[in-house]
């Protein structure tokens, strides 16, 4: 009989434990479709609630409707992006670019923002870019310490003079859980440890702190 007391306390604990971890189930299975759609639906109303009003009346299908469209903002600066970039492969389009850029350039302090977002751009969006197009390791912040990285680009020529070596290659540093800052590093090729998975894959390594990754087969507590 002295025994029952340990074996409610036993059964408590237990029911705890898994109510703890339902919870906690519930929560992983219903917060990232919840912030999703959050994110989403923000990003939407925020488009559209600048976009809407510069849209002619006579164009507006909720003129003539009794309710609102939802992301009509959205595919409207869908539709414009499409049709600008359709006009710019023309000759005609092609010339007013250069005009535009010209002007952008002759402009004091404002020609070298504009000239860093257009070279950023072209290298992100090029078919032929490296950029972030392989997941390496590399050791940081010290030797024996491993870090997910990415391969950005090559070294500038007037890098790889300057340093008097031909076998670097830019490496970007994220940090963790935010990888939008880092670290730009020149590392050796012989120093590089590519790895077979995603530019994805590797940034929901970086973001999830690792939790986020295919586990080892292996028994081992580390």
């Amino acid at each position: 009989m002295p025994d029952q007391p340990a074996a409610k306390d036993g059964k408590k604990t237990t029911l705890m434990a898994r109510l703890r971890n339902y919870f906690l189930t519930g929560l992983l299975v219903t917060a990232p479709p919840a912030l999703t759609i959050y994110l989403a639906v923000l990003f939407v109303n925020f488009v559209d609630t600048r976009v809407r009003h510069l849209i002619p009346d006579e164009y507006n299908p909720e003129q003539y409707l009794p309710f609102a469209i939802p992301g009509l903002g959205v595919v409207t600066v869908i539709f414009v992006l499409i049709v600008l970039g359709a006009f710019t492969t023309g000759y005609l389009g092609r010339l007013l670019v250069r005009v535009w850029e010209r002007m952008w350039e002759k402009m004091p302090f404002v020609s070298g923002i504009y000239s860093t977002f257009k070279q950023l751009f072209e290298t992100v969006f090029s078919q032929k870019s490296n950029a972030f197009r392989q997941v390496v390791m590399v050791e940081f912040p010290r030797k024996g310490a491993w870090t997910v990285a990415f391969v950005t680009s090559d070294v500038p020529a007037d890098l790889a003079a300057a340093l008097n070596d031909n076998d670097l290659i830019s490496v970007y540093v994220p940090t963790t859980p935010n990888p939008t800052s880092g670290y730009w590093s020149l590392y050796r090729k012989s120093e590089v440890v590519p790895l077979d998975i995603s530019v994805e894959d590797g940034l929901k390594m970086v973001i999830s702190l690792g939790i986020v990754a295919k586990k080892k087969n292996t028994d081992d507590d580390f």
